[in-house]
């Protein structure tokens, strides 16, 4: 079971604008958040309360940002989230990957969406359940 995860960013204001629109299409918030000072870089954690489960950490030399992108997918109760959560991600300039839709060839029930964060990571909406 995967307790959390994260993502290194190259602009992490930009970054953190980003997923707080597009995660916040499908009740995540900010919950968290670590200055440098704190952490050794800007930290932000979202999730549900109380608890976050995603990260992200301004890039640094000894850390830079991931060269190659990566996938998330984020499990929602309904294809009105998936919806909410790929038009917020746009607003919050993120770029199309994919519009929300049933994708057959995953299972009978999936419909997803998939947005890049302005690093081009491949962040995803989905749900499992028929409508």
């Amino acid at each position: 079971m995967i307790d959390h995860t994260g993502v290194t960013v190259s602009d992490y204001h930009k970054s953190k604008a980003f997923y707080n629109a597009a995660l916040g299409a499908i009740g995540y918030q900010l919950l968290l958040e670590f200055p440098a000072e704190v952490a050794g870089t800007d930290v932000a954690g979202f999730g549900e309360a109380p608890k976050p489960d995603f990260w992200i950490s301004r890039a640094t030399a000894e850390k830079p940002a991931h060269q190659q992108t990566i996938h998330f997918a984020f499990r929602v109760a309904s294809r009105a989230q998936v919806d909410a959560f790929y038009q917020a991600g746009l607003e919050a300039g993120g770029a199309d990957n994919g519009a929300p839709g049933p994708r057959p060839h995953y299972h009978q029930n999936y419909y997803s969406a998939f947005v890049k964060d302005p690093d081009g990571h491949n962040i995803e909406a989905v749900c499992h359940d028929p409508q």
